[in-house]
C-alpha cells in the first residue's frame, strides 16, 4: 500500500471506486448530486483538486494498492506563513477497512506533509461515533485536542466534530 498524488488519468478507475462506495460513503460525507458519482462528476472533482494544489492549497492522493486504487487522502486547507498546517482527510473501499489501510495511508501522507511540504501540524476532524477513524489517527500519534459543535454538515446535517492534532516535532524553519 501507498498514496501518490492524484491524476486526471486516475478518473476512470476513481470514478468506479467512488460509484460503487456511494453508500459507504454516505454517512460521513457532505450531501452531494447524483452527478458527482458520475465519471464527469470525479472529473470535475479532480481538477478542482488539481487546481488547489497548483496554487498550493492542498495535496491531493490516491491511495493504491499495487497498481489499483483502493481510496483517497489529502492534505486540504494548506495555510503557510506562521501556521504551516493542514487537514487531512481521506477514505477507502468498505472491501478496504479493517485491514490496516488507512493507517498506511495516513503515515504515508504523514510523511509528505512533513518531510516534503515542511508542515508544522496536521489535523483530522472525525465523527464523534466513528472510532474506527480516531483509531487511526491515534495510531498515527495524532492526540485529541478538542470538540467541535456543529462542525461541518455532513449526509445533510451539521454534525458535531473530535479534533485531533499531530504536530511536527522536527520541524524548523526553511533554510
Amino acid at each position: 500500500m501507498s498514496v501518490r498524488l492524484l491524476t486526471l488519468h486516475d478518473v476512470p478507475e476513481l470514478a468506479d471506486l467512488t460509484i460503487g462506495n456511494r453508500e459507504h460513503l454516505a454517512p460521513t460525507s457532505p450531501l452531494t448530486s447524483d452527478d458527482a458519482f458520475t465519471e464527469a462528476g470525479v472529473r470535475a472533482q479532480v481538477a478542482d483538486a488539481l487546481g488547489k494544489h497548483a496554487l498550493g492549497l492542498a495535496h491531493p492522493m490516491v491511495i493504491v494498492d499495487g497498481a489499483t486504487i483502493v481510496g483517497r487522502i489529502n492534505l486540504n486547507s494548506i495555510v503557510r506563513g506562521a501556521a504551516q498546517s493542514a487537514s487531512i482527510g481521506y477514505w477507502v473501499s468498505a472491501a478496504q477497512t479493517g485491514r490496516g489501510v488507512a493507517t498506511a495511508a495516513v503515515a504515508a501522507a504523514l510523511a509528505i506533509g512533513f518531510d516534503e511540504l515542511g508542515l508544522h501540524r496536521v489535523q483530522g476532524e472525525t465523527l464523534p461515533d466513528n472510532r474506527a477513524s480516531q483509531v487511526v489517527l491515534e495510531r498515527n500519534g495524532f492526540e485529541r485536542f478538542g470538540y467541535a459543535p456543529a462542525f461541518l454538515h455532513i449526509a445533510g446535517e451539521w454534525r458535531d466534530h473530535v479534533l485531533h492534532q499531530r504536530l511536527n516535532a522536527s520541524w524548523s524553519p526553511p533554510a
